[in-house]
């Protein structure tokens, strides 16, 4: 809940059966904001349990990402989610406008695929480096790209809260998918914007590469809690042991 908000809005899954992680930050007041991102995250994972069971072997199996059905599976399971919350709103008035975030990774063999929408975001760390492997779908972000501000004036903008992009506002939404190769020893942090907007890339680089994987999440949401905690704070960190393993 970091140390300002009186509800927690964020929401969680961590399920290693079936590979699949996702972080989801909910808006449109408390009842709202805490209703969408838990759908997100139970409708994404009935979607993906569902394609297990219809499907075992092609979890199973690995296969090249140009000729995998996974970032289909994992697309449909965010838009599921999507039609799922706005169906919910339309039929309870008090959940008007709600959204949510979803960053959601599903670890299939040798490739990471994720699914995402909103600001919440996904990191890689190999070898030393931390790469940002979502785009965030904000305001602050279109303006930084367009070169109307520079990266301080991003980090204190008092427009950075304001996403472009949500999961259920609509009923449809469009979702970005990428797959990237993974290798022993990378670890994945997937983190709601409580941990991104007050904790800084080299500073989650030091510790989820250092600190042991259980104590990861733990270090960095003191962190920025120490840094006034001034929204909720959802941190996932996944570490690949070997191929096929997280």
């Amino acid at each position: 809940m970091g140390r300002r908000r009186e509800q927690n809005e964020d929401a969680l899954l961590v399920d290693p059966e079936s590979g699949l992680f996702v972080v989801a930050d909910g808006m449109g007041g408390h009842a709202g904001g805490g209703t969408a991102s838990s759908i997100a995250v139970e409708t994404i994972q009935e979607s993906v349990r569902a394609a297990r069971e219809a499907a075992p072997a092609a979890f199973a199996a690995i296969a090249p990402q140009d000729a995998s059905h996974f970032p289909t599976v994992l697309r449909g399971a965010v838009e599921a989610a999507s039609r799922e919350i706005y169906r919910t709103a339309l039929e309870d008035p008090s959940l008007a406008g709600m959204g949510t975030t979803v960053t959601s990774v599903l670890v299939v063999g040798r490739t990471a695929f994720m699914a995402h929408v909103g600001d919440s975001r996904c990191y890689l760390l190999r070898a030393g480096r931390i790469f940002h492997i979502s785009e965030d779908h904000s305001l602050v972000n279109e303006q930084l790209k367009a070169g109307a501000i520079t990266e301080e004036e991003a980090r204190s903008s008092r427009f950075r809260n304001i996403i472009t992009r949500s999961v259920g506002f609509e009923e449809g939404v469009l979702v970005d998918v990428v797959g990237v190769e993974v290798e022993p020893g990378d670890v994945l942090v997937l983190c709601s914007d409580g941990l991104s907007n007050l904790v800084a890339d080299p500073e989650i680089l030091e510790i989820a590469s250092g600190a042991h994987l259980a104590e990861a999440p733990e270090k960095l949401v003191a962190l920025a809690n120490e840094r006034g905690g001034d929204d909720n704070i959802t941190v996932i960190v996944v570490r690949v042991d070997g191929v096929g393993k997280s």
